[in-house]
């Protein structure tokens, strides 16, 4: 099941955003279930967001491994949603 997680960091968060990224890395490399993922950018092309596609079995493990990607541990996300996800392209 894909499913897309939209994060949308808290203002002014970018600090916690560079000094987690790092381990926020390690966790994708580590837990194997996310098929495409990327920072959401504003008009500065300041990272301000993420957007993960993960590729598990249903919503209880893609709720389990957004709680514990240490960008949420750290308290970077102002919001987060999780979306089913239909890959038509690509």
């Amino acid at each position: 099941m894909l499913i897309a997680l939209i994060a949308h960091d808290k203002p002014g968060a970018l600090d916690i955003r560079k000094a987690n990224r790092d381990a926020h890395l390690a966790y994708i490399k580590a837990t194997g279930v996310v098929d495409q993922a990327g920072p959401l950018l504003d008009k500065s092309d300041r990272m301000i967001g993420s957007l993960v596609i993960l590729n598990v079995d249903d919503m209880a493990a893609a709720q389990d491994w957004a709680n514990n990607d240490p960008y949420a541990k750290a308290g970077l996300f102002e919001s987060v949603q999780l979306i089913p996800w239909n890959r038509v392209i690509g």
